[in-house]
């Protein structure tokens, strides 16, 4: 099944997607730029749909700072000329459709503040007609569309789906604005805590996940995050382990339990 890409803005924001002439290098790309009342310069830049997200600096040329998501049927896109990106170059990011990746910028060649916006083939070549929220924008097009990206309430991602394959969930503990788990993994030995909002989904917000398997440190991964925190993996075979995470100021820990 093909994915499906929302518009790369915040939920409600309203921007011309212009598909300018084949002159423009590449052809079948789309700058995003200014629509009415939605001034586009340092607005927040999101994943028009689910993958990996590699971040790239390119100085004073070219694409500047840019980002390319590398989604599950192969196809990729790319955001170009960001002021400012969620990760160093050379950095990646498992990332959901609505994960803020950076915020639009004029780095690089670009000569004002827009977003610059590729969608490509699994074989790499052009989208020359890429499509967002539906609307199909063609070459020497010019259209306003407003953005449903970041509107949803339930989080995309499974515990089992950020801790990796053969991870199974064992507890969990309810927070105010998402729920903390514990996850492991039988084959391995290994336990995996995560914690999932509820609330503010897509914008960064506190959040942490931590684990300690008895009679050693505690690894913890607490920030800013859109989704989740975590994972966090330890390997504790014959183990009790201590476990938890907060959301904002709401926050669980465990006793030492699941042991062995």
């Amino acid at each position: 099944m093909a994915v499906s890409h929302k518009s790369p803005f915040n939920c409600g924001k309203t921007f011309y997607a212009n598909n300018w002439t084949p002159t423009h290098n590449p052809s079948g790309s789309i700058d995003w730029q200014n629509y009415g009342g939605d001034a586009i310069d340092g607005e927040t830049v999101r994943a028009t749909a689910a993958g990996t997200a590699y971040f790239y600096d390119a100085g004073s040329t070219s694409y500047g700072k840019w980002v390319e998501v590398r989604h599950s049927d192969g196809t990729k896109t790319r955001y170009a000329h960001l002021s400012s990106m969620v990760r160093g170059a050379g950095g990646s990011l498992s990332v959901g459709q609505g994960t803020t990746i950076g915020t639009v910028g004029s780095t690089g060649g670009a000569t004002a503040p827009h977003l610059h916006y590729e969608q490509r083939t699994s074989t790499g070549a052009m989208d020359t007609s890429p499509t967002v929220e539906g609307i199909t924008v063609s070459l020497g097009e010019k259209k306003a569309i407003s953005s449903s990206n970041g509107c949803g309430s339930s989080n995309p991602y499974t515990p089992g789906e950020v801790c990796g394959s053969g991870y199974g969930v064992v507890d969990s503990a309810a927070l105010t604005g998402g729920t903390t788990y514990l996850l492991y993994n039988a084959s391995n030995g290994s336990n995996c805590v995560v914690t999932l909002k509820s609330t503010n989904l897509g914008s960064p917000s506190a959040v942490s996940a931590f684990l300690e398997p008895q009679g050693s440190t505690r690894t913890t991964d607490s920030g800013n995050f859109d989704y989740y925190a975590g994972p966090v993996k330890r390997s504790a075979p014959d183990q009790c382990v201590k476990w938890g995470g907060s959301v904002g100021s709401s926050s669980y820990t465990s006793p030492f339990e699941h042991c062995g």
